[in-house]
């Protein structure tokens, strides 16, 4: 049975940010976490079985080739906390390679209350496992899944599908090393990073011929409307995907196509924007092998194994915190 532990203002703090960020000087953009409500949510399950979308698949095949590997090499008894459980198909595979040798508890650490549904309804034919689910940030959910630990447990984290590209490179050792200093000596992480490829095949998995990624991203100011009282006209903006070569990225943007003044009452704010002027939306950041391993060690894990799928250049690497 999944708990959702609610984190109170939700309204206000989406507000706040959106104010923030849309009032930025120079570069608007909003918080790539506000992609996925349950519009959202849905959308980015569809972008997952798309053709030019290969990420989500090679992250699927490589648990399933690898998660019997993967648990041989955790130490005692192990709980599993997952940041950003989606709908936890992926995790399928895991709790059933450790379910072949203990009962298992499973704490999926979402902000979408829905992904949690999806994911309790996923797993829930698994007979060895227990599901308790936060609806938190991943650092709050984090720490609250570590506080009900048992003696003798080790915790595996699991932080799938490339999420860390989501951070620019120093804010995702940051945030590595806010996850370790939550984790004991032994514990582990088990990390998803999409490997640098060539810009034409990340160019169609980010703007895809059926518009799926236009509609997710774009369903962010939907979401402003919804929620925050906003009149965005979506008909004026559009889906921009574009490479940045220096930081070996791609970046979603949505690209005002005239010079309009959009109203949002709930953040107390009316936003200009020029003709062609963009808001920031999302960065994906793409690594080399050695990186992931270099950041790793410099937040305090040791890169125990990393296993790279054939299809589709992307990694998991299995870190164990020293």
């Amino acid at each position: 049975m999944v708990v959702h532990a609610i984190t109170a203002n939700l309204t206000y703090e989406f507000a706040a940010d959106v104010r923030a960020g849309l009032t930025k000087t120079g570069q608007k953009e909003l918080l790539s976490k506000y992609l996925y409500d349950d519009v959202g949510s849905a959308l980015f399950e569809v972008i997952s079985h798309l053709p030019e979308y290969g990420l989500t698949r090679a992250d699927e095949r490589l648990l399933r080739r690898y998660a019997g590997d993967i648990v041989e090499r955790l130490a005692g008894p192990v709980a599993v906390a997952e940041l950003g459980s989606g709908s936890g198909k992926k995790t399928r595979q895991i709790l059933e390679a450790l379910c072949r040798r203990q009962r298992t508890s499973y704490y999926p650490i979402e902000i979408s209350p829905t992904a949690l549904a999806m994911c309790q309804r996923e797993l829930s034919d698994i007979d060895c496992i227990s599901i308790l689910g936060f609806e938190r940030e991943y650092l709050d959910g984090l720490l609250e899944v570590a506080a009900q630990r048992h003696t003798g447990q080790h915790l595996l984290v699991l932080f799938l599908g490339s999420t860390i590209g989501n951070f620019d490179p120093m804010a995702g050792l940051k945030f590595l090393n806010q996850v370790r200093r939550i984790l004991q000596p032994g514990d582990s992480l088990l990390l998803g990073t999409d490997l640098v490829k060539s810009s034409a095949q990340l160019l169609a998995a980010y703007d895809d011929r059926l518009g799926v990624t236009a509609a997710f991203n774009l369903n962010l100011l939907a979401r402003i409307n919804r929620e925050l009282d906003g009149n965005f006209d979506l008909a004026h903006f559009e889906h921009v995907a574009k490479i940045n070569h220096q930081s070996r990225s791609v970046e979603m943007h949505l690209r005002s196509m005239r010079r309009q003044t959009v109203n949002i009452p709930a953040a107390g704010v009316a936003v200009e924007f020029l003709e062609g002027e963009t808001i920031w939306t999302e960065s994906s950041h793409k690594y080399s092998l050695e990186e992931v391993c270099q950041m790793s060690r410099t937040a305090g894990f040791r890169c125990d194994v990393q296993w790279v799928d054939d299809q589709w250049p992307f990694a998991e690497s299995l870190l164990v915190a020293e």
